[in-house]
């Protein structure tokens, strides 16, 4: 699961996709800290959802276990 870049929090399932959909992050519930989803090395996970049903279900499910938090805001598309 995704855990804070600043105090090591980890986010629930909820806020890991609440936090993939805000174009400008959201603070983390224990240190405020604001947190970005990284797309560095997740690249390839972006492309899953344009594929078939069964695997955008996974992605789906295994989105949050795996993405990494920034405290830095990066441009979505490298």
């Amino acid at each position: 699961m995704a855990c804070c870049n600043h105090c090591n929090y980890r986010w629930n399932a909820k806020n890991v996709w609440l936090l993939g959909f805000s174009k400008k992050g959201k603070n983390c519930p224990k240190c405020s800290t604001r947190q970005f989803v990284s797309f560095k090395g997740t690249g390839s996970l972006i492309g899953l959802g344009y594929l078939s049903g069964i695997i955008a279900i996974l992605f789906i499910v295994f989105f949050p276990f795996l993405v990494k938090l920034t405290d830095k805001e990066e441009a979505t598309w490298q």
